[in-house]
């Protein structure tokens, strides 16, 4: 090698088989960093192929990959005869900075505008990092079909006709294909009676409800919703100008009788539930009361809007049907996500409604996000059509039974004294009464220090309302990890 520069540069490279990522492409990453330093300047010219392999004791045939790579990048250049240089004109400039002279904000920091912000936007969401969790009633990924997704996908890409499938924008509503065999499994799962024409693909619960605030709800309509309810809808309603009212939530759910009375003197336009398990408390609304709303619903012309975040999560008995299922006016908006089923960091969800809901939602959507991730949703769909979701379920189910049972055996052991509850019949949390002389706020932080997490209840107060609990999920832990928790959880108590 000529330069004793280039050779100590190259020399200094350090390669690591191990790492996974193919050598010929760790090389090239280190030479394209020496180009961007600088010590590698335009137009300099390279070591051969022979020199390098010689340096690196490498095949020859890995340092041209190496080469190749940067070359399509548009690092080096060849030159038959010649050999490799680097580029001319790089890829990648430096542009010049504007200076105004002056002085400057911290930018990064603070914006030079007013933000109108608003008290809705506080409840935000609070990341669960502790290695010990009573979180809100994720599941456990491990129990998920992860290994059958990822092939699925792969597969996807791996197929012909690449550009015929995912070269141009698809449907804003979704996949065909993923339509079709949804319609399909709500049609199975769900007892509805729907085609892929009914479905609106969303990225998960909270884009599906923006969507109907941002299509179907305007400045100053009125919405409903249950107390205690989940803040992120309700911020939803508030964000989109609407009037929200809330009706008391008992041991059965939303009072039926309560929303009648304001229906009397009120123009609803929308009805937000969660009938299956009510959130936060868990309680299902019993069959009674889902006619009552029904009902209600026909004659006051209001909507429904039917989050079912939870169905598939029910262990006592045959859980009711959705409202949607029953049905019969064109009133219910069914929203349901794959969330519970893989992670809550897995956004695929659905709307289900009469086609012309559905036609005008997916045009909104592309205001927001022209499409969902077809791949994704292709991929859901062989899951679906070859019932893995299902069986995934099933064997998902039995263990989270057998989880619910030992987190409440132990809640009842340990601290009958100072927390109340009632064994959820579905669902992935308990709806924990705390005894009144524990501040909340002091728990959730001494459980953290001991690397706990709970919550500190704060989302589920209101100023009428305030039961002083939490919800303590237990299906993302397993049941040695539950008695770690309940045992941290007694420690903390005990010294109030």
């Amino acid at each position: 090698m000529d330069s004793p520069i280039l050779y100590s540069l190259f020399s200094g490279i350090a390669l690591r088989p191990q790492l996974g990522k193919a050598v010929y492409l760790q090389l090239a990453e280190a030479i394209m960093v020496l180009i961007r330093q600088g010590r590698i300047p335009p137009g300099g010219r390279l070591p051969s192929s022979r020199e390098l392999a010689d340096i690196f004791r490498l095949n020859r045939l890995t340092i041209t990959r190496a080469f190749q790579e940067l070359e399509m990048q548009g690092w080096l250049e060849s030159h038959v005869g010649r050999g490799t240089f680097v580029a001319s004109r790089l890829p990648e400039s430096q542009p010049m900075r504007l200076d105004k002279g002056g002085q400057e904000r911290d930018r990064k920091r603070e914006a030079g505008f007013e933000i109108r912000g608003a008290d809705y936007l506080r409840h935000g969401v609070d990341p669960v990092t502790a290695r010990l969790h009573l979180d809100d009633g994720f599941p456990d990924p491990s129990l998920a079909p992860l290994k059958e997704l990822y092939r699925a996908y792969r597969a996807q890409l791996e197929r012909g006709d690449l550009y015929g499938r995912f070269g141009s924008y698809g449907q804003a509503k979704g996949s065909g294909r993923f339509l079709d065999a949804l319609a399909r499994y709500l049609n199975l799962t769900r007892g509805l009676d729907i085609t892929e024409r009914n479905i609106l693909s969303v990225r998960g619960t909270v884009m599906g409800i923006n969507l109907v605030c941002n299509g179907l709800i305007q400045h100053g309509d009125v919405v409903v919703a249950g107390v205690p309810g989940w803040r992120r809808a309700e911020a939803n309603f508030q964000h989109a100008g609407a009037r929200l009212l809330g009706i008391p939530v008992d041991q059965a759910g939303i009072q039926v009788d309560a929303l009648e009375q304001l229906c009397r003197t009120t123009r609803v336009r929308m009805v937000y539930v969660t009938p299956h398990h009510h959130y936060p408390t868990t309680v299902s609304l019993p069959m009674d009361r889902r006619l009552e709303l029904l009902r209600l619903a026909d004659k006051y012309g209001f909507i429904i809007f039917e989050d079912d975040y939870d169905y598939d999560f029910h262990y006592k008995h045959k859980p009711l049907l959705p409202l949607a299922s029953a049905d019969d006016s064109g009133l219910v908006i069914y929203c349901g996500s794959f969330s519970k089923t893989f992670s809550p960091a897995f956004r695929l969800g659905y709307l289900v409604a009469p086609e012309n809901v559905v036609a005008h939602l997916a045009s909104v959507r592309t205001l927001l996000d022209r499409q969902g991730d077809h791949i994704l949703e292709r991929a859901m769909a062989e899951l679906l059509d070859d019932g893995t979701i299902q069986r995934s379920l099933r064997k998902a189910m039995a263990v989270y039974r057998e989880r619910r049972d030992h987190f409440c055996d132990l809640l009842a052991a340990e601290l009958s004294g100072m927390m109340a509850f009632d064994t959820p019949e579905g669902g992935l949390s308990v709806w924990t009464r705390i005894d009144r002389r524990i501040d909340l706020a002091r728990l959730a932080a001494d459980a953290r220090k001991k690397g706990l997490y709970v919550s500190d209840g704060v989302a589920h107060r209101y100023p009428a309302y305030d039961a002083h609990a939490i919800r303590l999920g237990f299906a993302s832990s397993t049941e040695d990890a539950l008695e770690e928790c309940v045992g941290v959880l007694k420690d903390v108590v005990d010294r109030f």
